[in-house]
């Protein structure tokens, strides 16, 4: 679920809905507090800073009535031009150990995000570092193929070395289209999963092409043929 400010969210209402349609809100999406307010721990103001810390503390407590992890993506921030990468780093930090220590019971992800999108973070390798300077047992990775596809040498053996601080799993393929509409290998993915024990959520974020109920329809199929194969 994307939610810009839990606090503008009826929460009833949403459970009402979810429970009608027996739906489980597996993750908490926070992007678009970076997208469309700009806010970022990275950002070079301490009051953007602040706001981004304090909204990502509001998210933790609305995942919290979902039993849902809190995604951190580009919410992290951008080191731009003539920035300092060194100052960026340890205010991500200090932002990431603020967010955890906030409430150790729900998880916070980490989602490695390709070079053209954000410049901090863009390797499994570099953000299982990160978590180990961090040292929060409750921050782990949320992978997302479409990323991996881009910047991993190898998408299988980097699942692997993530293995239990694999927290949440993104599928999209190669194009971003629904899997199977690319040329990522899906059934070695999940072979891969299941090698590390991995069993939680596996959630498709996709574009909606051609269409959203189709996108949805197709991606469905794939992922229910791989998995009675």
């Amino acid at each position: 679920m994307a939610v810009r400010n839990p606090k503008e969210i009826n929460i009833e209402q949403i459970q009402s809905i979810l429970n009608s349609n027996n739906l489980p809100v597996p993750a908490i999406g926070t992007g678009q507090a970076f997208g469309e307010e700009g806010l970022s721990f990275t950002h070079t103001d301490p009051l953007i800073r602040q706001k981004a810390i304090e909204r990502i503390k509001n998210q933790i407590t609305f995942a919290k009535n979902f039993n849902a992890v809190v995604i951190i993506g580009l919410v992290r921030g951008v080191v731009g031009k003539g920035e300092d990468r060194d100052e960026a780093y340890k205010y991500m930090l200090y932002a990431f150990d603020e967010c955890a220590s906030f409430d150790d019971n729900v998880k916070i992800v980490i989602e490695p995000i390709n070079r053209y999108e954000t410049n901090l973070l863009n390797t499994v390798s570099e953000s299982l570092e990160f978590i180990e300077e961090l040292g929060k047992p409750n921050v782990g990775l949320l992978l997302d193929t479409f990323h991996m596809n881009i910047e991993e040498p190898d998408i299988f053996e980097s699942i692997k070395n993530a293995n239990e601080k694999v927290f949440h799993f993104h599928v999209a393929d190669s194009n971003r289209w629904h899997p199977g509409a690319g040329h990522i290998d899906f059934q070695e993915v999940f072979k891969t999963l299941k090698h590390i024990n991995y069993n939680g959520f596996v959630s498709a974020e996709i574009l909606p092409l051609p269409d959203a109920g189709s996108a949805a329809a197709n991606n469905i199929a794939h992922l229910r043929k791989l998995f009675t194969d």
